[in-house]
Order: C-alpha cells, then structure tokens, then sequence
C-alpha cells in the first residue's frame, strides 16, 4: 500500500479510524498534532521543511504568509516563519518555528499558495516589512530595507518610471484599506528617491542609491566580478616577459592577435587574406566590413604606445574603452563604434548587462581591479568584466582582448592569444564562469592560453607562422599542444 508522505487528521470517524489503524499496524506515525508520515525512519524536520506550506495551510487555514517571509519565502536565518493570522501564537515544530501575528485577512490580490494558505502581495509585504518591530530572540520579522529597495530597482528597471508609480498607487490603496499610513510614507520615500523627485539619505541599498544618482548598476553582475576577484587573488604570481621588445616582433604578434581574436568572432579569413588586408591595405571583395574589423583591431594591438594605456579611474577607464571600440567598428555605423549600446543584448539564454546599467557596472566592476596586484590577474579580471557585461552593440569580445593585453604591456608581460584551437574552451569556459559562477576553469584555460602566447617566438614573421601551425594553432579543435 503506497501512501503519502504526510497524512493530516480529519473529523470524519471512518477515515480517522483508518488512520488510528495504520498508526497501530506501524504504517504511519505522528509528528505533530493532527499530522501523520508514512516515512518512519527519516528526520521530521526534513518531513516538515518538505510539505510546510501544505502542513501550515490544512493546520491553520486562512492564514497569510507575511513580513519578511513572504519576501524571503523560506525559513529565516532563525528558522522561523512569520504569518498573519486573526491572533499572536508560536508553534515550534521540528527544525522551524511559526511566529503568527495578529493582523487583517488576505485581501483580494494576495496570492494563494495552497488552498487556505496565502502570501501578501509586494505591495502588502513592502508595507509590513517598513513597520517598526522590536527583535524578538535576536531576529526582526521586518527584512533589511535595503532588500526592498532592490525589488522596486527590478520593478524600474522592467517597467519603467509608470511600473514604479502604479506600484505606488496599489500600495496606497493597502495602506488606507488597514490604516499604516506611516508604513506607506516610508514606503513613498524610498520611491520617491529612486524615481530622483527627493534624494536624500532614504535609501540604503548601494544599487538603489546608484540608480538614484543616475549610475545604475547590475548587483549581481558586481557579484560575481567580486567572486572572481577572490579566485584571482588566490591564483599563483607568474613571470612570463614579452618577447616583443623588438618593433618587427611586437608587429608579427599583433597581426596574429587580430587574426585569433577576429576568428573567434566569426569574422574568418585565410592568413593569406589576413596578410593582404592587414599589410597591404586590401579589401577582400564582397566583405569590406569584415576587412575593415581586422584592420581596426591590428591598427590598436600593433601600437605599443595605446597598449600601454592602462586607466587610474573609472571615468579614463570609460573613455578608453569607447576610443577602442571606435577603430575596429568604424566601418559598421550601425552598430555604434565607439558608443555603448542602446538596446539589450544576450547570446543564447544569457541577456547580458542592461543598456541603462552599463556605465554604473562598468565602474563599479572596474574598482575592484586595484585589489589584484598580479598582472596576469589584472588582464583576466578586465576581459571578464568587459565580456560580461557587453556594453556595446557589437566588437564587445575584440575589444575586452585588447584591454586584457593592454594590462600585460603596460608592465612588459607577455600578451595573450586564444588560437583557433583554443577557441571552443575559450567559449565554454567564459559561460561557465557566466551562468554557474565557476571561475576555476576559466582562470585555467586562460593561464594555459598565457603560457602558449609566451612560449612563441615573434622575431621572424614566418619562423612564427610555422610555429603556430606545428603547434595546431588554425586546427578548430582538439589538437592544441599542452602547457
């Protein structure tokens, strides 16, 4: 007989005989009140956490899920859930404690969970969560403002300046409905500075007090640049000097760094035509765009002294940035050379930084580069942060290789490039880094793409070239010598 994991009392004399039955004969046992599992050797507390919303709505009907809880949606770090019922009463049960207030019904658009079981609207639960509350065993049931505060971000963000204002308006109509007319002046505070009509010292959230200064900038993107920060701060100081000192052999290297770094991007030329375009000025019939990418990219990588560059500020960093995007998409003036992006982007699943958010991420990522002292560890967290977040339209990849290289020539390392036969890894690990948040495999690859680049020998022009063929640099994949 299968029976379910959770078996509640009940009034009706047959089925509660039943249950009475299996509890005797060692089918079910009691966990709480009223509250039965067929699971006899596992912990109540993992029964409980596993069926807590349908064990709250069956035992304690009508109630509503509120306060930090209908925020937070899970057990407070004091594993305690905090609910709205008609009086004050505490439940312990095993591994999670039900604090209930008292506090008026569910009004017509807060959520049912379970039938029975509610959870207060945004508006309702920003209301609750503005109240003043004493702790109560070293917790408050009101959540961090500056949680809140984010929520209304993403509602700006999403809808615009009318999304923010309509959510204001239904708030208002809550507070008036239950009378917390202080909790709806606070909450009109906070709106009010991220919509920029009274900034002052409301806000507490660094995202929110960006976006009210007019720098907006992506949290979770900052996020996972400070991860990466950590795991490149932990990653061993290497010594790999340029081998380009020499004008002709920092040449030779630029041109295959245009070529690799082209070809990952699909703009795919035989080095032959490479050669054409690059040092004799030609336009390969039918693809003047892509000859002119080439050209641009070579133009910067091939000059020492704009690859020496390297930003002290945010704002250089910014202008930099935009003065080498210019060269390499001058000749696609839809696709805004030297300007960031208007409209979103992604590539596949992944939407990357948005439009109004760019600058403030870009700057804000950018002050955690002063905390890495390792070159090498410097140029990979600036190709990150510029790939992650996408600010321009097109030639986002090019153009965060150049600043990565531009890190290394300013302190006379070695630069990088990603081969051919890199590219697949290259590709697969900057996604992983991007959506599971791993950055050891890509700070692997990219110290393995290091050491290749400075394994090379860039003196003579064609002694390089065989050596890039020896080693299956142009091969698409799976032959690439190990380092």
């Amino acid at each position: 007989m299968k029976l379910p994991e959770v078996v509640f009392g009940t009034d009706d004399k047959e089925r509660s005989y039943e249950i009475n039955r299996l509890v005797r004969s060692g089918h079910l046992r009691r966990i709480l009140p009223r509250t039965y599992t067929s699971l006899m050797d596992q912990d109540d507390a993992l029964i409980v956490r596993r069926n807590l919303w349908q064990m709250i709505a069956v035992l304690f009907p009508e109630s509503i899920l509120s306060h930090r809880s209908s925020i937070e949606f899970k057990p407070s770090p004091k594993e305690v859930i905090y609910l709205t019922a008609g009086s004050r009463r505490v439940y312990r049960w095993p591994g999670v404690t039900l604090k209930f207030m008292d506090g008026p019904a569910a009004l017509y658009d807060d959520n049912p969970i379970y039938k029975g079981l509610y959870v207060s609207s945004l508006e309702r639960s920003c209301l609750e969560n503005l109240g003043d509350y004493r702790r109560s065993e070293g917790e408050s049931r009101a959540i961090d403002q500056n949680i809140l505060e984010e929520r209304l971000v993403q509602i700006l963000n999403s809808g615009g300046e009318e999304a923010l204002n309509d959510f204001r308006d239904r708030a208002r109509l809550v507070a008036d409905e239950f009378g917390w007319q202080k909790e709806f002046d606070r909450l009109n505070k906070i709106i009010s500075s991220l919509l920029s009509t009274h900034v002052g010292d409301v806000l507490t959230s660094p995202i929110a007090v960006a976006l009210a200064f007019g720098k907006p900038y992506d949290g979770n993107r900052i996020a996972l640049f400070t991860k990466l920060t950590g795991a490149l701060r932990q990653m061993p100081v290497v010594n790999r000097p340029e081998k380009t000192k020499d004008v002709l052999a920092y040449l030779n290297f630029a041109f295959y760094e245009s070529f690799f770094s082209n070809y990952i991007e699909g703009t795919t030329f035989r080095v032959d035509e490479a050669e054409e375009i690059v040092f004799n000025g030609a336009i390969i019939p039918m693809r003047r765009e892509d000859s002119h990418d080439i050209s641009g990219t070579y133009a910067i990588c091939s000059d020492r002294d704009e690859m020496s560059k390297v930003a002290s500020s945010p704002e250089e960093f910014i202008e930099i940035l935009k003065a080498r995007h210019a060269p390499i998409m001058q000749a696609r003036p839809e696709k805004l050379p030297g300007r960031f992006k208007v409209n979103a982007n992604r590539a596949g699943n992944t939407y990357f930084v948005n439009p109004k958010e760019v600058i403030g991420t870009l700057e804000t990522g950018f002050q955690q580069l002063a905390s890495l002292e390792s070159p090498l560890a410097r140029a990979l967290y600036m190709m990150f942060l510029i790939s992650e977040v996408h600010p321009f339209e097109d030639g986002n990849g090019r153009v965060a290789r150049l600043m990565m290289n531009a890190e290394l020539t300013a302190t006379g390392q070695a630069k990088i490039i990603i081969p051919t036969v890199y590219r697949d890894d290259y590709l697969l690990n900057l996604r992983r880094l991007t959506r599971k948040h791993d950055p050891g495999p890509y700070i692997r690859m990219m110290n393995r793409a290091h050491a290749f680049s400075h394994w090379l020998e860039p003196k003579d022009y064609h002694s390089l070239k065989t050596q890039l063929e020896g080693s299956y640099a142009f091969e698409e994949e799976g032959k690439a010598l190990v380092f």
